[in-house]
């Protein structure tokens, strides 16, 4: 059973930075996306970053390039999110998703087939 769990939310001041982590556990084959989104109050999930599993393919919105970094721990599958100056605007719950049908980003939330539980991230001006 596959299971992706989250951590590295909090509250913190803007121009602060936080680490968010998605462990994946359980077996998955072949290629994979996995992308982290950022859900406001009464606002949908958006896609704000991601990297493929084999780290060839990475995405950034553009509210968050040169400020957020994806990466991943082969070793463990664990993938991170670091949040570099934040903004007030960044903040939101952060979900990390995996899309089996693409290896590039998608906005498409319905094509992710594992979730994490969410972190809550809190930017205070």
């Amino acid at each position: 059973q596959v299971q992706l769990v989250e951590s590295g939310g909090g509250l913190v001041q803007a121009g602060d930075s936080l680490r968010l982590s998605c462990a994946v556990s359980g077996e998955i084959f072949g290629p994979y996306f996995l992308g982290w989104f950022r859900q406001a109050p009464e606002k949908e999930r958006e896609l704000v970053a991601g990297l493929s599993r084999d780290g060839m393919n990475t995405f950034y919105e553009d509210s968050v390039k040169n400020r957020f970094t994806v990466s991943r721990d082969k070793t463990e599958d664990i993938f991170y999110l670091q949040m570099n100056s934040l903004k007030p605007e960044d903040a939101g719950v952060y979900y990390c998703g995996i899309n089996r049908a693409r290896t590039f980003a998608s906005g498409r939330a319905y094509e992710y087939s594992y979730w994490g539980q969410g972190t809550q991230v809190t930017v205070s001006s």
